[in-house]
């Protein structure tokens, strides 16, 4: 019962905490359902759906539940994926990461093929567990009753991209990211990765552009 309730704590505290950041935006959570013949890995998991507004046009999906699946001394992780638009695709990958997560504990720099593209026509078969550029610390820190979570991106990536993460490390790729000015949110968006091109040098960061704000 005890841990039930916790579990319960941290999952509003999650919710609240997104519906905080998102202010002025359309704000949902629905529990989310593994479907017959799943083990529920991640109990009481919620996914929050988040529609464009104040801080931009994107479509924006957060676990809340992933926390109390995994933590480890008050300590734990939720995730963010940004979309284009919004389709229940994104709600089902997000929970199958929430599942991953359960089994193969992800952090930062971690990756995981998805087994076919993230968006139809997509070139981006695979999720970058990164820093949540998009949206800033004042996201990615969720305090919570029993701790805090950090809330990491799932970045849509190439599978060239992860090999060239591979050799060269993930600071290498954030520059390349950088260097090309990738928006990681267009699905028709090309690989960052060049024949000619070797990791550049410059401070690793994402295009703060790539989901302009309303009226920008």
């Amino acid at each position: 019962m005890f841990e039930v309730k916790r579990r319960a704590e941290a999952v509003a505290a999650v919710e609240s905490h997104v519906r905080g950041f998102f202010a002025g935006h359309e704000v949902q959570a629905h529990d989310y359902d593994p479907g017959p013949g799943r083990q529920d890995e991640v109990p009481g998991l919620r996914i929050i759906t988040v529609g464009p507004g104040p801080r931009g046009n994107c479509w924006t999906y957060v676990t809340a539940g992933c926390w109390s699946a995994v933590e480890n001394h008050g300590h734990g992780l939720e995730f963010v994926l940004t979309a284009p638009v919004k389709d229940e695709s994104f709600v089902e990958l997000l929970g199958r990461i929430a599942d991953y997560h359960a089994g193969h504990r992800l952090d930062l720099g971690h990756s995981l093929p998805i087994g076919e593209p993230w968006i139809p026509g997509s070139s981006c078969n695979h999720l970058l567990v990164s820093l949540p550029y998009l949206h800033g610390p004042e996201l990615e820190r969720c305090p919570l009753p029993d701790g805090h979570a950090r809330i990491l991106w799932t970045l849509p990536v190439t599978a060239d991209e992860m090999a060239f993460r591979r050799e060269h490390g993930l600071e290498a790729l954030e520059q390349l990211f950088d260097l090309h000015g990738i928006d990681p949110v267009d699905p028709a968006r090309a690989s960052a990765v060049r024949p000619a091109s070797g990791p550049p040098v410059g401070a690793p960061s994402l295009p703060a552009g790539a989901c302009p704000a309303v009226g920008a």
